[in-house]
């Protein structure tokens, strides 16, 4: 039977033809709504992003060895960091892949199909898929896996990305390769959320929370070795379903090496400098000190990448002092942004404005940003009942140096508002145990492709009221959740905008957050590891990438 489009896929080509939305904005939602990348890609008269590896060039066998923390994993749905799931996503697959233009694929589904309303979502799955045990992929498998998600005893983040409008009783099995999901509500973004980082498929017969005991997934290598703080060797896997462009099954290398080299910089660029590393993982570390120190050697390849990455100054709103909206303020308008970035992060960004929105984000509505104000900061906190000023503790990831720099410059530029901050700096790792849990505190946010999908994790309630796990400042407003409804609803680009300039004003006047940047990143290798494709989110797909020497 021949494939129909959903109805929506001319509306975008019309908006694309008349200039309201970009080639690649058009792409990405038209893959969004089940249309193939290729066939996307062709409705905007467009050649394929990339081109597949000329076979020839293609080298087999070989280790790629990766400076990165190797931390403790047990069950993958409870990530809030990207580097282990970089190392079990080589082990464990995704249903979707968003690649590095921002447009979704279909991994371990075959393809999707949303109704006209958004709310009936059919997937269908591929077939011939085997775990590395044996087992087969099927629609057990993503049920269980989607059950997980959904279970607050788990307490995973894709509760708050997809709990808002799914529930374990909305997901059918139709049958052994198909589901659909019956929403609550319309929703765009579904594809997009299949590939949010703890959303790994799991072995339903085997998983029993803790993946590392039974690390069984469908992915191009297996664990060979793990060593939490040391290191994760995993080993290629023979019987992978993926073929290669040489026609032979993926992957090419024979090992991926993880070496935990701890937080500092400076080792991991001496060895990627002395070719004992290939490529520094910067899922949970910064790369500016590493571009600043390599940006000029001729052995090292560096491909930048446009992110929608920042750092979220974020306040506990159902603790004193930050549950003043006047004190919240008053902090926010303690940021000198120009001053920030340029000295935190080098200029190699794009100045914050207090909403978690980047100019990045396709559905963005340009707004002013706020001005450095310790004048006015004082004034508030006079009025909240703090004329003598106000001390207030930070907490921040000592292995973060713009995230440490960025404190630094606040507790300068907020003394003369009076308040006194006083830093408390801590491991990476300690800072990850406890950071829904700091009364005030910087957090690394990675990149998502929509703006809606970082504000249903981190800014929403489940339907009791209860801030979702990844609500990390306990905000939650009424009118931004509703808002933020109907946006994830909505198709039209200029209707979604105009709502998310609403969302935009509200988080800036009375939300819980400020940020001073948006930065740039870059994934930096050795020259001889070929085919590796920078992503924002540092996700690493290192199933066809290879060694030229």
């Amino acid at each position: 039977m021949e494939r129909q489009d959903h109805p929506s896929v001319q509306d975008l080509k019309s908006d694309f033809e008349k200039g309201k939305l970009s080639r690649r904005e058009f792409i990405r939602y038209a893959a969004l709504l089940g249309v193939s990348a290729v066939g996307a890609t062709q409705m905007a008269g467009l050649s394929l992003f990339s081109k597949p590896a000329h076979a020839a060039s293609i080298k087999r066998g070989g280790t790629l060895r990766i400076a990165g923390p190797v931390q403790k994993m047990t069950h993958p749905a409870q990530f809030s960091w990207v580097t282990p799931s970089n190392q079990l996503r080589q082990v464990a697959e995704f249903l979707t892949f968003t690649d590095h233009n921002n447009v979704t694929h279909p991994a371990l589904l075959e393809n999707w199909k949303p109704s006209d309303d958004l709310k009936t979502w059919t997937l269908n799955l591929r077939k011939g898929v085997t775990f590395n045990n044996g087992d087969e992929f099927t629609a057990d498998d993503v049920i269980f896996t989607m059950q997980q998600w959904l279970d607050d005893k788990v307490g995973s983040s894709m509760k708050g990305m997809m709990g808002a409008y799914l529930s374990a009783s909305g997901i059918e099995k139709v049958n052994k390769h198909q589901i659909k999901l019956h929403l609550t509500t319309p929703e765009i973004g579904v594809p997009e959320h299949l590939f949010h980082y703890p959303a790994l498929i799991l072995n339903h017969k085997t998983f029993e929370g803790d993946f590392i005991k039974a690390p069984h997934g469908t992915g191009p290598f297996v664990i060979e070795k793990f060593v939490e703080g040391e290191r994760c060797i995993l080993k290629r896997r023979d019987d992978y379903w993926k073929k290669g462009a040489d026609g032979g099954l993926l992957p090419y290398l024979d090992r991926i090496e993880y070496i935990d080299m701890g937080s500092e910089m400076s080792p991991m660029i001496t060895a990627i400098k002395s070719n004992d590393i290939d490529m520094i993982d910067f899922g949970d570390v910064v790369a500016t000190q590493a571009y600043q120190a390599l940006k000029s050697d001729p052995n090292i390849k560096i491909q930048p990448v446009t992110t929608n990455i920042t750092r979220i100054l974020r306040m506990r709103v159902d603790k004193k002092p930050w549950d003043d909206n006047r004190v919240r303020m008053a902090l926010k308008l303690c940021q000198n942004r120009e001053k920030t970035l340029a000295l935190a992060y080098f200029g190699e960004g794009l100045e914050g404005q207090d909403t978690h929105v980047s100019p990045k984000h396709p559905e963005y509505a340009p707004v002013k940003t706020p001005a450095y104000d310790p004048g006015k900061a004082k004034q508030l906190l006079k009025e909240a009942g703090y004329p003598n000023g106000l001390e207030v503790n930070l907490a921040v990831g000592s292995g973060w140096p713009e995230v440490v720099r960025y404190a630094e410059i606040l507790k300068q530029d907020a003394a003369p508002a009076g308040l006194k901050i006083n830093l408390q700096t801590m491991p990476n790792s300690q800072y990850w145990e406890k950071w829904t849990e700091v009364d005030l505190g910087i957090t690394p946010w990675t990149h998502r492709p929509l703006g809606t999908m970082v504000l249903n994790l981190a800014y929403t309630a489940d339907k009791d009221g209860k801030p979702v796990p990844w609500n990390e400042s306990r905000w939650v407003d009424k009118e931004f959740s509703e808002l933020l409804v109907k946006a994830n609803g909505t198709l039209d680009i200029e209707k979604r905008r105009s709502i998310f300039a609403k969302l935009e004003k509200i988080q800036m006047e009375r939300g819980s957050i400020a940020n001073a940047f948006w930065i740039n990143m870059w994934t930096i290798t050795r020259k001889h590891v070929e085919n590796l494709v920078a992503h924002p989110n540092a996700y690493l797909k290192a199933d066809d990438v290879w060694l030229s020497a």
